[in-house]
């Protein structure tokens, strides 16, 4: 069973890790070559946007690569990729040629079979936990029988009864309520 869940997360962690470098090629086209992207999808004047795009790709790409826990990181990959959906659909609606119209159902598939991709490796990696480290359980070892409390809780109660409230620390005089005749 253990050496059964350790093979699923490392599968998962290394498609996780490919996509990084996936999403670091993907952002680099969007933004090295807008103007191409745009005319090959009908999405002219639309530069600025798949930039933007591309800045999203490369910023989820190094945090797929650098994140000990990978799986926000898909999380945000996928939320990338419904709004790369929205726009190509939109896209599709305003297609003026036929060229373009194939272009944009090519890269539809494409992005819906990496969104598959995306979300079992998110819904993967985010259901399994990683182990904690050797330092991390002596830690929490440590403190697993502790209360917060100084004492019991039983010792302690009534222990301040008797307290009586520093004079800097009172309401002043005038801020009281005072009380009607």
């Amino acid at each position: 069973m253990m050496q059964t869940r350790d093979r699923v997360r490392k599968t998962a962690d290394g498609i996780a890790y490919g996509l990084g470098w996936f999403s670091i090629g993907l952002g680099l086209a969007e933004i090295l070559t807008p103007r191409l992207l745009g005319r090959k999808l009908g999405l002219e004047g639309q530069e600025t946007l798949i930039r933007a795009y591309g800045a999203r790709e490369i910023g989820a790409g190094l945090g797929l690569l650098t994140a000990r826990r990978r799986a926000p990181w898909l999380w945000g990959r996928v939320a990338g990729d419904a709004v790369d959906l929205a726009t190509l659909g939109y896209g599709l609606m305003n297609a003026r040629s036929r060229r373009q119209s194939e272009n944009l159902r090519m890269a539809l598939v494409a992005v819906a079979g990496i969104t598959l991709l995306d979300v079992a490796c998110a819904q993967t990696l985010s259901a399994i936990r990683p182990k904690p480290s050797l330092r991390m359980r002596q830690m929490l070892s440590r403190y697993r029988r502790r209360s917060g409390f100084p004492r019991m809780p039983d010792v302690m109660r009534g222990v301040a009864r008797d307290l009586e409230v520093p004079r800097d620390m009172r309401v002043p005089e005038l801020m009281r309520p005072q009380a009607s005749p």
